[in-house]
């Protein structure tokens, strides 16, 4: 009788577990399956005593972390590549910026390079004619220092311009003589000695008066054609045009200087008469006259009073 109860009370809750069961949903399985575990355990324990209920363990869940992928390294084509372990130091090196090269240094300043030596100019005429102008070099400046210039004189040495000259001398030989004049005034005596070249006009010396001493007189006493000297108007404290190397001299033997119908050079007074027309003389219609108005110099033989028949110059005076 009481077996039969039992089994009777046994099958109702075994009845009431199965109804239960049905009744769940699908997401629940693990939990129902543990419930019929316990039924299964309660009814094999009938007729043995009182029932032991025995729970399964509750299954846990293991979280799943979602990895992050990892991008490939950059890494350079023939290089050894990163070991897993060292990423970290890898990254770390990665985001370090490479040092910076120090700005390069400018090369330390240099010397100007040495002016080239002052060109020589050249002057060529159709006829075989040839002249050069350059400036005084240190050599000239010592030959013409103190004679024909020295401190205190209307123009400096860097004004100034060594001429050399092709001419036709008084034995109908060509030569080459020297001047010096001022930088503005080479363009007219290469003009006129082309013309004088071309009318064979003929020209007895051309030195520096330099080689006399600076003594004018003297460059006169040699029948010198000369140009710059740094000296005053005879008998005057104003400066010759002579000083600024704007005047020239030529043949003065053969034009004297005349005052009062006279001349301070015996060897000049042959050429008192300007009519001779000798050789070398320079006389109203003449070549040399012809050339020297062609560049704008005036003459002393058109003077008014004393006649200064060798000099001509820029300023006409």
């Amino acid at each position: 009788m009481r077996a039969t109860r039992r089994a009777g009370v046994v099958a109702t809750a075994l009845m009431a577990v199965l109804l239960v069961a049905g009744c769940g949903d699908d997401g629940e399985d693990a939990t129902t399956g543990s419930t019929v575990t316990t039924a299964m355990a309660a009814s094999s324990s009938v007729g043995t005593g009182a029932p032991t209920t025995t729970t399964a363990p509750t299954p846990t869940a293991t979280a799943l972390t979602a990895t992050p992928a990892t991008a490939a390294s950059d890494t350079t084509i023939g290089t050894e590549p990163t070991s897993l372990d060292d990423r970290g130091e890898q990254a770390a090196a990665d985001a370090t910026p490479p040092p910076t090269a120090p700005p390069p240094t400018a090369p330390p300043p240099t010397a100007p390079p040495a002016a080239d030596p002052a060109p020589t100019a050249r002057f060529e005429g159709p006829d075989g004619f040839v002249a050069t102008a350059r400036p005084i070099d240190a050599a000239l400046a010592a030959r013409m220092t103190p004679t024909s210039w020295r401190p205190g004189c209307p123009v400096g040495l860097e004004e100034l311009r060594y001429l050399e000259l092709g001419y036709i001398g008084f034995d109908g030989a060509t030569h080459t003589g020297e001047l010096v004049v001022h930088a503005d005034a080479v363009d007219a005596m290469v003009t006129v000695f082309q013309r004088l070249w071309s009318a064979r006009f003929p020209i007895r010396r051309l030195q520096l008066i330099d080689e006399f001493g600076g003594d004018d007189f003297a460059s006169i006493e040699a029948n010198n054609t000369s140009a710059f000297n740094c000296r005053f108007v005879a008998g005057t404290t104003r400066w010759s045009n002579h000083a600024t190397g704007r005047a020239i001299d030529i043949n003065p033997i053969e034009n004297p200087y005349v005052s009062g119908g006279r001349t301070d050079h015996p060897a000049s007074e042959p050429f008192l008469d300007r009519s001779s027309g000798a050789p070398g003389m320079l006389v109203e219609g003449g070549p040399a006259v012809a050339a020297f108005d062609e560049v704008g110099w005036g003459w002393g033989g058109r003077w008014n009073g004393d006649l200064d028949y060798q000099h001509f110059s820029a300023g006409g005076s």
